[in-house]
């Protein structure tokens, strides 16, 4: 509990403290100077910019296709079914340090090195073997009944995704996009290894700014960059609490 509580005291007394230090100490004298020095497009807008058009379409790509690959997986059964899904599970424990180097000379080749959608794309496609396998899971407990209904109506089976399991299953869908969102938006490794531009570069880069030469380190600016990084984070996941305790319960409503 310590290990968690005491980064966080840092953070918030770090960031309005005028002579910060490593220490979890209470500020001596309070100034909001640190997050005035950072609130500039150079060293915040611009970078929150391009974390959030990176992660966000990196992010729809991911559950867009872990929805078609999950469906049938969860709803027809097939000999190539648990060998499919064992292989998204290996894939799952591969490091990303393990595939950069041949992804790089890849990306070099095909002119994607230094660009957003290239690295969109490849972001979604390291995501994407999990998330299958969170999709999957939840998509199994919506009843097929339903689908089959829908299916006599006349709806085809992209319709019966789209207007029945997608929307049965809503909190799973939302569980699935926030992981895929909050591990995307803290990923340093690939947008550093793809991204060459500094005008593209997204925050979770750019807080290399606050690291000086000899070892020097803005602290004040560091805390106040990291709190205002963790906030898109923190509301997406407020905004979709309420949806998620109540569409869990509207699942165990229709199972019942």
């Amino acid at each position: 509990m310590a290990s968690f509580v005491l980064p966080l005291l840092w953070l918030l007394f770090a960031s309005v403290d005028e002579k910060p230090g490593m220490t979890v100490t209470p500020p001596g004298s309070l100034t909001l100077d640190n997050f005035s020095n950072v609130l500039t497009d150079e060293i915040t807008f611009t970078p929150m910019l391009n974390s959030l058009l990176l992660c966000g379409s990196a992010t729809l790509m991911t559950v867009v296709c872990a929805a078609l690959a999950a469906y049938p997986l969860s709803r027809y059964r097939a000999r190539f079914s648990r060998p499919y899904l064992l292989t998204i599970l290996f894939t799952t424990c591969l490091p990303i340090t393990a595939v950069m180097v041949p992804v790089y000379g890849l990306f070099v080749q095909t002119n994607l090195i230094d660009t957003m959608h290239g690295t969109s794309f490849f972001l979604a496609t390291s995501q994407l073997p999990f998330a299958i396998w969170l999709m999957k899971n939840f998509m199994d407990g919506v009843p097929v009944a339903l689908e089959e209904a829908a299916w006599t109506d006349g709806a085809s089976w992209l319709q019966a995704l789209v207007r029945v399991i997608l929307p049965l299953m809503g909190p799973g869908f939302a569980v699935v996009t926030v992981y895929s969102f909050i591990m995307m938006w803290g990923n340093f490794f690939v947008p550093f290894m793809l991204i060459i531009s500094p005008d593209q570069l997204p925050a979770s880069v750019s807080i290399f700014t606050f690291f000086g030469n000899f070892g020097s380190i803005a602290y004040g600016e560091l805390a106040a960059f990291s709190i205002l990084y963790s906030t898109p984070v923190l509301l997406l996941y407020i905004l979709i609490s309420k949806r998620l305790g109540g569409g869990f319960t509207l699942g165990g409503a229709v199972k019942g």
